[in-house]
This record gives C-alpha cells, sequence and structure tokens, in this order.
C-alpha cells in the first residue's frame, strides 16, 4: 500500500511539473490570450491516456503495477480539468461567451477524440 502511495505522489509531481511547463511553452509560442496551456495539457494528456489505458489495463488480464504511477499520478497531475474549471469560468466572467463556448465544446471534444486516438495508434501497434 505504501508503495502505491508513493508512486502516486512521485507521479503526481512529475505530472504537475509537465504541466506547468506545457502552460510556460504554450504561452511563449501562442500568448496569454486564451489558456492554451491547460488545453493542450488536457488533449496531451487525454491521449497519453488512451496509450496507457491500451497498454497497462487491457493487454493481459492483470492491471499493471504501473497503474498508479502513470494513470492516476502522472496524468492526474498534469491533466487540468480543475485549472479548465476556473479558466472556464474567467472566460465566461470577462463576458467572452464565444471563447468559453468553444473552449468547454473544444476541450472535451478534441481530448475525447485524443483519446480515442491513443487507443486506436496503440491498439495498432500491438496488433
Amino acid at each position: 500500500m505504501i508503495w502505491t502511495i508513493l508512486q502516486v505522489g512521485l507521479g503526481g509531481a512529475l505530472g504537475a511539473i509537465g504541466r506547468y511547463t506545457t502552460g510556460l511553452a504554450a504561452a511563449r509560442v501562442l500568448g496569454n490570450g486564451f489558456p492554451f496551456g491547460t488545453f493542450a495539457a488536457n488533449v496531451i494528456g487525454s491521449f497519453i491516456m488512451g496509450v496507457a489505458y491500451v497498454f497497462l489495463m487491457t493487454r493481459d488480464e492483470q492491471i499493471s503495477p504501473l497503474v498508479p504511477l502513470i494513470m492516476t499520478g502522472f496524468l492526474g497531475g498534469y491533466t487540468t480539468f480543475s485549472a479548465f474549471s476556473l479558466d472556464l469560468w474567467s472566460l465566461i466572467d470577462q463576458e467572452r461567451l464565444i471563447a468559453a463556448a468553444l473552449y468547454f465544446g473544444g476541450s472535451i471534444g478534441v481530448a475525447f477524440v485524443a483519446l480515442v486516438g491513443g487507443i486506436l495508434m496503440a491498439r495498432g501497434l500491438i496488433g
């Protein structure tokens, strides 16, 4: 049990660092006018979740012992739906309703498409 908790903690710390650097990179490349960093983290994280799901949870009858580290820890720390909610509220509060609607629909829709893409790609890699 303690090893699992340590895996989640380590993965979460690494995921949070990844999310922070993704946000910095997105702001540097795309500017601060839209929450591109949160959007990118959610899409990238959803894609990785799809790949991890295939490789860690569906290949054998046993769930991989890396699930707590990668899926719960790293991806839980990397994806940002709590930040997503705050960013969405901020756009609504600024009365940027079209941007808010695009951000809401795009974040959920594109992240889901990325998840499915990750699953399909990973399944293709393993035959």
